[in-house]
């Protein structure tokens, strides 16, 4: 067999292979014996069609059956050979396959060869200092009172801050004169004083008590925001089935206590709230101590990041950001996304996180750091408590997938390799 490996670039390279005629002929004989036995022929029984008709009636196929059978596997053994790895599958070109000849072809892969990432003294960084004001903790407890607010009836007339639930009944008539049809609607609850509220709407139902019905029309004005109602005319007729108001719980210490068995009063609460925003400050400023150190080593790779990896990992991205909207009950097919924009807008940062992950894992080679066991079972341990699953379903779960116990394995290894990093470079505090 004739092999020539070709680099076209740092990391480009040109696979050129020519296998020899007698392997050809006898993967075309092989390939013909097995149509041999289930053609159908005119004049000729089934099994029974001789292997010279065989190959002459079926020899578009069978050549075609015979390169995809050698051309992937001697792909893989001449790489192998060689200890080559691509980082894709190759591109396979000018394939030349026929009777009596060698089958020769061009296979074309990325690779990403060896290189030198370096010592880490020269790296410097910042750690964001971790400080927690009396304001953002203010603002939190006055977060929580306003999920903890809840809705009450409300006895007299409709005012500022009430909220409405109400049947209506609108009747839309056109800057043409025209009158759509009645278009009812029944228990809507509005607040009043909302920004979605129609001009004029929120006076006309003042002072209504439930059960009163009032009917009114209001004018649009012709630059209103929602363009099919701008200058027309729509009558309402609006019965108020019911009155509420929303109640914010004073903040005091029986608030505290509602929030938790072991808050006994505001104090407890706003220290609770305290160490709660500090340590989410110090996650905040280690993350981003981290994310500075990876766009730093990501600058240390010597080369190109090879184009097959940087679509691999947008195609994540893209997939990651369509599940999240599929968790937020959101159909990604049905949203007014332009994808294309949106892949175009991950390309830097899809290459800036390739080109770390690449010095990550050179530097992980050199200095021999591995994920042990013990970080895998960890691993497995979080993520079956997030799913709810046991530690071996979910370690079935991650075999079962192609190559998911080796993806989080090297994911394991990346945040070694970070946190062996980190205590090498100088960090300032």
């Amino acid at each position: 067999m004739k092999t020539e490996l070709v680099d076209v670039n740092e990391t480009r390279r040109n696979l050129v292979v020519e296998i020899p005629t007698s392997e050809v002929e006898s993967a075309i004989d092989r390939v013909t014996r097995e149509y041999t036995k289930s053609a159908r022929l005119p004049g000729f029984r089934p099994g029974k069609v001789p292997a010279t008709v065989v190959r002459q009636r079926f020899r578009a196929q069978i050549l075609h059956d015979v390169a995809h059978d050698l051309i992937p596997r001697t792909i893989d053994q001449v790489l192998s050979d060689k200890g080559v790895e691509p980082v894709d599958t190759p591109d396979v070109k000018d394939v030349v396959v026929e009777e009596g000849k060698p089958l020769s072809f061009t296979a074309s892969f990325d690779v990403v060869p060896p290189f030198d990432p370096g010592g880490f003294g020269d790296i410097q960084l910042r750690r964001a200092a971790v400080s927690v004001d009396d304001d953002a903790v203010q603002q939190t407890l006055e977060q929580l009172r306003e999920r903890a607010a809840r809705s009450e009836p409300v006895e007299g007339g409709v005012a500022e801050g009430h909220t409405l639930v109400i049947d209506l009944e609108r009747r839309a008539t056109g800057a043409d004169g025209k009158a759509a049809a009645p278009d009812k609607h029944e228990k809507v609850s509005i607040e009043m004083g909302a920004p979605a509220n129609p001009p004029g709407f929120d006076a006309e139902v003042m002072g209504m008590t439930v059960g009163e019905s009032r009917t009114f029309t209001l004018s649009y004005p012709a630059d209103y925001a929602v363009a099919e109602l701008a200058g027309t005319s729509v009558g309402y007729t609006v019965q108020l089935t019911e009155l509420r108001r929303r109640v914010v719980p004073a903040l005091d210490d029986e608030f505290a206590k509602d929030l938790g068995e072991d808050l006994d009063s505001l104090d407890a609460l706003r220290a609770r709230v305290r160490t709660d925003l500090e340590a989410e400050s110090k996650d905040a400023s280690e993350r981003q101590l981290r994310a500075d150190l990876l766009k730093q080593l990501a600058k240390r790779l010597p080369f190109p990041v090879p184009g097959a990896l940087i679509d691999r990992e947008i195609d994540r991205r893209v997939e990651e950001f369509a599940r999240r909207l599929m968790s937020q009950q959101i159909d990604p097919r049905r949203t007014n996304i332009d994808w294309a924009a949106f892949r175009q807008g991950q390309r830097d940062p899809a290459q800036e996180a390739v080109a770390s992950a690449l010095v990550l894992d050179q530097i992980a080679r050199r200095d021999g750091i591995e994920a042990g066991e013990a970080d895998i079972e960890a691993e497995l341990a979080r993520y079956a408590e997030r799913t709810g699953l046991t530690e071996p379903a979910v370690r079935a779960r991650l075999e079962q997938e192609d190559g998911g116990l080796a993806r989080m394995q090297m994911g394991l290894r990346r945040e070694s390799t970070v946190t062996t990093v980190l205590g090498r470079v100088q960090v300032v505090e």
